[in-house]
């Protein structure tokens, strides 16, 4: 069942008809519906998708970054990488499983992943708190950078957040400085850092993970400071705002990229990567492995100049 979305209802009806004559022509055996009637729809909802998709809003690129079956990182971790091996816990309060990390191999490259998980659906998003991490979230993080720069291994992050766990338990287990420590850690790493938006990017909770060499994004995806809902409640005192503030924002790869805030943007499929999940990821392997060979010649100290002299420059340009 396809989930569209609210942009997507010319597209829906069409692609519905498709379904009820398929449905109808195998059941029929006069052959009153032909092939080249289906073929044509078919041909039609292909452009449909195209023009929806030739201009998105912002808004509209934010509802297709919160597509439930967007790939997540789990998808990710099983589709570009080999023999995956999670690692839990910070060694401190317990297991976070809204952030997820382990040791994999792409295209034989031995590699640490660590990535933000929302969940498929409502058993595992509660399971995996909708991809908000708490504090031992962050902390296994740091445990697992410590762990990659000790065995030379390029950190791959994968940020799909609305932003970290707002909670009291969380802050009283010290969400902030648990954020702190780990951009920090992002930042002096001695091996590749990698980061990518694969969805939403909200506010500390994804710079926590994003302080990278390279930070590449997925067309459709967001990066922002605060949620639009969150930013229209604090401007103008109503979520109801959130469209005018999702565009004032600039939150969409484009705009991003033309800031210097992100380094490159990895197409998707024409439909957003929920339409072409296996596309979507081998685009994003690209990517890595491309990223991966570029910083592999630099030593640790000039990884970690090559971090910071990225970031002062936004700070600079903008």
């Amino acid at each position: 069942m396809v989930n569209y979305l609210n942009f997507e209802k010319p597209l829906s009806k069409i692609e519905g008809k498709i379904r009820e004559l398929n449905e109808v022509r195998l059941q029929d055996d006069n052959g009153s519906i032909s092939l080249n009637e289906i073929n044509k729809l078919e041909a039609r909802a292909q452009e449909v998708l195209a023009n929806l998709y030739k201009n998105l809003s912002t808004w509209e690129k934010t509802q297709v970054a919160r597509h439930p079956d967007r790939p997540h990182f789990l998808d990710y971790s099983k589709g570009l990488a080999n023999n995956f091996i999670p690692l839990s816990g910070d060694r401190s309060f317990g297991e976070d499983k809204a952030i997820i990390g382990g040791i994999a191999k792409i295209d034989n490259i031995s590699v640490m992943l660590i990535g933000h998980e929302k969940g498929f659906n409502t058993e595992t998003r509660l399971k995996h708190n909708f991809g908000m991490a708490h504090p031992e979230g962050y902390r296994k993080s740091i445990r697992l950078m410590n762990l990659a720069e000790r065995f030379d291994l390029p950190v791959i992050t994968f940020i799909d957040t609305p932003g970290a766990y707002p909670g009291i338990g969380a802050e009283e287990r010290g969400q902030s400085e648990a954020i702190a420590r780990s951009t920090d850690r992002t930042l002096s790493l001695g091996v590749p850092v990698i980061s990518i938006i694969i969805g939403e990017g909200g506010s500390g909770g994804a710079i926590a993970l994003a302080a990278a060499n390279k930070v590449l994004m997925l067309e459709h995806s967001i990066y922002t400071v605060a949620s639009p809902e969150a930013s229209a409640s604090i401007l103008w005192r109503s979520s109801e705002k959130a469209e005018l503030a999702a565009t004032a924002m600039k939150i969409t790869s484009d705009d991003l990229k033309k800031l210097g805030v992100i380094d490159e943007i990895i197409d998707e499929p024409l439909g957003g990567a929920h339409r072409e999940r296996s596309q979507a990821i081998m685009q994003a392997k690209i990517a890595i492995v491309d990223s991966i060979n570029e910083l592999s010649s630099l030593s640790s100290p000039e990884l970690r100049k090559h971090r910071r002299e990225k970031f002062l420059k936004i700070g600079r340009d903008l």
